[in-house]
């Protein structure tokens, strides 16, 4: 069990406003180079050195050396979890007195949270699948129900190909919607195979997400609800 004094220097790392801003650009699941995260960071490349050292001998970050490049990613599901239970706890305090950012705006409606849907995207299919007695989420975790094992084969995932140590299904709550959106492997798959549809679309440098034509569609006609849609630069010159 972790002491006090872990705690504090797991917290004075996260505190820092650069390495938060590492941390957080991670938060996609995808491995990103020094030089990206020295762009997310907004601070130099030496100085994201040093944050990145730091947060990976303290088992915060993971760090891959292929060709002449090394990408670091989050340790592990936990690190996420953690990161996203801060960000819960900061919706709680008084609102700033600012309009919302085009970009924050973009972060509510869809982006991944590690590596499954969160935003009003991930709620509303988590709300979709539990009405339709596919799936049942409580505070303690989650269960897929036989007519969700036959929903997710009908929409090309194999849940019995999922074998890890990872939990299977499990609520996660939303930092923006207060709410829950589906985790585990299940949520994992899920998201996978809206990628792979084409239905949902990365933002660049961000981990917020982009409702595609198709997948706007393919949302309205599978699960029942539509979500605004990502207007293209061309008809936003145009107009």
């Amino acid at each position: 069990m972790s002491n006090p004094l872990d705690v504090a220097s797991i917290a004075s790392l996260v505190g820092d406003p650069a390495r938060a801003n590492i941390l957080v650009a991670l938060l996609d699941g995808r491995a990103l180079t020094a030089s990206e995260l020295a762009y997310a960071a907004s601070v130099s490349p030496q100085t994201t050195s040093g944050h990145l050292g730091k947060l990976t001998q303290s088992n915060l970050l993971t760090s891959l050396q292929q060709g002449r490049f090394r990408y670091y990613r989050l340790a592990n599901p936990h690190v996420a979890r953690m990161l996203e239970s801060i960000m819960n706890v900061a919706a709680m305090a008084p609102p700033r007195l600012r309009p919302m950012a085009k970009a924050v705006a973009k972060m509510r409606t869809a982006r991944f949270c590690y590596d499954h849907c969160a935003g009003l995207l991930g709620v509303g299919l988590a709300d979709c699948l539990c009405e339709r007695g596919h799936i049942e989420l409580t505070h303690d975790g989650g269960e897929v129900s036989t007519s969700g094992l036959q929903f997710f084969c009908d929409f090309g995932i194999d849940l019995s190909a999922t074998k890890s140590k990872r939990i299977f299904c499990k609520p996660c709550l939303d930092w923006s919607e207060r709410r829950f959106h589906l985790a585990g492997a299940v949520g994992a798959g899920l998201a996978r195979r809206l990628m792979e549809l084409k239905w949902i679309e990365r933002v660049r440098d961000t981990r917020a997400l982009t409702i595609t034509r198709a997948g706007e569609k393919g949302l309205r006609e599978t699960f029942g609800f539509t979500l605004p849609l990502e207007e293209p630069a061309a008809q936003r010159m145009a107009s």
